[in-house]
């Protein structure tokens, strides 16, 4: 398998040069030559897979013989290795629970999975690796938690000062050794634009060793699939209209869905639910894409006003936005709805939902509102744990939420973190002194 650059600019590069590169040198992000698709028979028997199995058999197609099999196996099982089940609301709509990883949020599953990847592939190498990431909240410590005391490999994680919950903070900076977090004086699009400028930057590649962490990298984004399948299998009320409402901000893991659709996955309809940050819900309406400064929500990961897989979106429909627009619906909830839906979801199915989860649940409501859709199997993608947004979702449904045992010993930790600011000429000065 190959893999070329969505700014076509850069040659084709195989799986773990894209793995490794995180960015193509031209700036774009990496695509498969091709989606391979399974054939028909397989979504017949997804029922006999185990969620390690069918995650190996969609890596395989990605991967090829670039990492032996019994290798990828372990890979997976090693990375994969928590549930990722699908609750029933009612008989129409369920939740599928991607939050019971290590760090409650379903950025687990690709972070896991990358840091062993690229810890097998930099295994062959004798310098070390310097991982950059950007977060909204739940990548840093997902990434932080993948990568924590890998040999050879040290991690930065950007975050925006003021901009994260509580929980999410201290999960990203209470890890030590390998890790640091750097407090960027901006928003997580400030984060972002100063790691994409790092792997532009000539001098900077010459002396370091460099790679991304975000889900600009295929190897976060390829994992992200798996748990696609995982739910389909589990769905006991499969329907001629399956739609998957996506919560979404730098578009990852709608992308992801796109792949396993275009792999065959029968899914009918994906809701992009974003919060107030609406550029991808106005794109999708109209075709056009303008790209601003990001706005502080309640669903902060979702914090995002130019989302770079959009470019991916475009290059699985070849920039047709009617084919884009026939598979996506897109809408966008408030802070002041997505607690409102928090409190009727509570009343009405007596599940607690967090609010990324809440505007995913608000997003696909009104779709089949909109739609007057009767036979549907609607599955909301639950991606962290309302623990992790305490006081708003505990004011809004006047219960007790317990607190998972890790969030606990992260609360204990004192805070490490280094202050920059938002200009890339600090960021890199930083990144040659400690080079």
């Amino acid at each position: 398998m190959k893999f070329y650059s969505t700014n076509r600019r850069s040659d084709h590069v195989s799986f773990e040069q894209a793995v490794m590169k995180g960015l193509a040198d031209d700036g774009g992000l990496f695509m498969p030559e091709i989606i391979p698709a399974f054939e028909k028979v397989f979504f017949s028997n997804l029922e006999k897979y185990s969620f390690q199995e069918l995650a190996f058999s969609i890596a395989k197609k990605f991967v090829e013989d670039e990492i032996g099999e019994d290798k990828l196996e372990k890979i997976i099982l090693d990375a994969i290795n928590f549930p990722a089940p699908v609750v029933p609301l009612n008989e129409n709509i369920s939740v599928l629970e991607l939050f019971h990883g290590p760090t409650l949020a379903f950025k687990d599953f690709g972070a896991r999975f990358m840091a062993k990847t690229m810890e097998f592939f930099n295994s062959k190498e004798d310098k070390e690796l310097n991982i950059l990431v950007a977060t909204s909240g739940d990548t840093g410590s997902a990434v932080a938690n993948g990568f924590y005391e890998i040999e050879g490999i040290n991690v930065l994680v950007l975050y925006p000062k003021g901009k994260v919950s509580y929980l999410q903070e201290k999960q990203i900076t209470s890890m030590d050794k390998n890790i640091t977090a750097l407090e960027i004086d901006g928003t997580f699009d400030d984060c972002q634009r100063l790691v994409k400028t790092v792997f532009v930057d000539g001098d900077l590649k010459n002396k370091l060793n460099l790679s991304s962490a975000n889900s600009i990298n295929f190897a976060r984004l390829l994992p992200q699939t798996f748990y696609y399948f995982e739910a389909f299998k589990q769905l006991q009320n499969k329907n001629e209209n399956e739609i998957f409402a996506v919560p979404s901000g730098n578009l990852g893991n709608l992308t992801a869905g796109l792949i396993a659709k275009k792999m065959g996955l029968p899914i009918t309809k994906f809701a992009a639910a974003v919060n107030s940050n609406s550029v991808f819900s106005e794109y999708i309406s109209t075709g056009k894409y303008f790209p601003r400064q990001s706005i502080t929500t309640l669903s902060n990961p979702m914090d995002v006003g130019d989302p770079s897989n959009l470019s991916r979106i475009r290059e699985l429909y070849s920039g047709k936005h009617n084919e884009i627009q026939h598979d996506i619906y897109s809408d966008s909830t408030t802070d002041e709805v997505t607690l409102k839906t928090i409190h009727e979801a509570f009343n009405k199915h007596n599940y607690i939902f967090d609010p990324h989860g809440a505007v995913g649940y608000n997003s696909v409501n009104n779709y089949i509102k909109k739609n007057n859709l009767i036979n549907y199997s609607a599955v909301v993608l639950e991606t962290a744990h309302p623990a992790k947004f305490l006081d708003a979702v505990e004011k809004e449904i006047k219960i007790k939420i317990e607190i998972p045992e890790r969030l606990k010993i992260c609360l204990q930790k004192e805070k490490k973190s280094i202050q920059l600011s938002a200009k890339y000429s600090d960021f890199k000065n930083f990144l040659l002194r400690n080079s």
